[in-house]
């Protein structure tokens, strides 16, 4: 049974074409694909089944979510972002920086995310700790992408997929490097460099290496290294339910 999404105005959905070209000047100009997924990740991981708080809803545009620890730098996003959304005063800040998130997919190479609006914004941020702890191994990913959000393995590993874009900041993460040769290009090298082997000058996080020890998540770091456009697809469905969490709201 599919979700029954909420109806919104022809105006609204022509204001979402419109802020994607927008979005896609914006985020080719500035080289800033790997910042706008994270928001989009960030503002959507939040999210907890059992009490149906957080989530892709709007409230990392306040202060006090973007204090959270793990969204150091996320501020420069909300900047960056904010002279379109101003040009765009009917489309909510939840549908907004969603939206954000699958452009800086595509036009960095990657799948096609459908995009299904009609968030609406909440007034109040979720809790500080939420979010996937780096240096921790399965256990804590299957806590938080499983129990917390509801997401399955495969999701968990797809979604891992996501740090081909990008390059963590020690002054943000406590971490340095990319995960790739080639940070600003979205394809399955997470997966083909996980497998070669730590190498100089490329990051493997601990939550990273903990994708090859664990057998179950192994055989799909491996199916991902070998068939991009499987990646592709189950990155895209993934990318899909994150963005879609407690949305529609039953």
């Amino acid at each position: 049974m599919g979700k029954s999404y909420p109806a919104v105005s022809e105006e609204y959905q022509k204001a979402v074409d419109k802020a994607k070209k927008k979005l896609r000047g914006l985020i080719a100009e500035k080289n800033c694909a790997p910042l706008m997924l994270r928001l989009a990740w960030h503002s959507a991981g939040t999210f907890d089944v059992c009490t149906k708080s957080g989530g892709p809803f709007g409230t990392m545009r306040l202060a006090e979510e973007l204090g959270h620890g793990a969204n150091n730098g996320l501020d420069i996003a909300i900047r960056l972002l904010e002279p379109i959304k101003e040009q765009f005063p009917i489309l909510s800040y939840a549908d907004f920086y969603q939206l954000a998130g699958v452009v800086a997919v595509e036009i960095t190479g990657g799948p096609e995310i459908p995009l299904n609006p009609g968030r609406e914004d909440k007034p109040v941020p979720p809790p500080e700790g939420r979010l996937p702890d780096a240096t921790k191994g399965s256990d804590h990913l299957r806590q938080v992408f499983g129990q917390q959000m509801g997401l399955c393995d495969q999701d968990i590993v797809a979604l891992s997929g996501g740090h081909t874009l990008g390059r963590a900041h020690r002054e943000r993460s406590g971490f340095e490097g990319a995960w790739t040769s080639n940070p600003l290009i979205f394809d399955n090298s997470y997966f083909t460099e996980l497998l070669t082997g730590e190498k100089e000058g490329l990051l493997q996080l601990p939550s990273d290496k903990a994708l090859l020890s664990d057998p179950v998540f192994r055989p799909l770091v491996e199916k991902y290294a070998a068939d991009e456009d499987a990646f592709f697809a189950d990155y895209s469905e993934a990318h899909l339910k994150l963005s879609e969490l407690g949305f529609p709201e039953c």
